[in-house]
């Protein structure tokens, strides 16, 4: 792993980390990404959820905008049925686990929250396997 790499996830993880404190602290409310979403589409989302959401969306942008990305591979289009799939599971995962890796893995860890912890250990489990087995290219 490069150092710009490295740099990149170091910091990629302290911004999560400080948008879920920030939305803990400001709101009183568990930065699950499944959950806002699901009520979103529900029309049951709140203003303060939506602006997180829309700050996710905005956030490659701003980031490509100002140049943190420099590998093509960022705007390299993807094999639609194997994205849709994978939204397909994900979103029958986060059901089945009530919850998503922001909600268990961000802020259920740090709450040392026992079902969490399983349901991480569950997800990144599968992702490993899913990886091993060569299932985790979407091009």
């Amino acid at each position: 792993m490069s150092q710009e790499s490295l740099f990149h996830a170091l910091l990629g993880g302290a911004l999560i980390g400080a948008a879920a404190s920030l939305l803990l602290l400001g709101s009183g409310r568990i930065a699950g990404i499944s959950g806002m979403f699901g009520n979103l589409l529900t029309g049951r989302a709140t203003p303060v959820a939506l602006l997180f959401l829309a700050g996710l969306l905005a956030a490659p942008w701003l980031a490509g905008a100002l140049g943190a990305w420099s590998r093509p591979d960022f705007l390299a289009a993807p094999a639609w049925p194997k994205l849709l799939l994978a939204g397909l599971l994900v979103g029958v995962g986060t059901q089945l686990g009530s919850g998503c890796t922001s909600g268990h893995g961000v802020c259920g860890l740090a709450n040392r929250s026992p079902r969490s912890l399983t349901a991480t250990a569950v997800f990144m489990g599968v992702a490993a396997l899913v990886v091993a087995f060569g299932f985790g290219g979407l091009a």
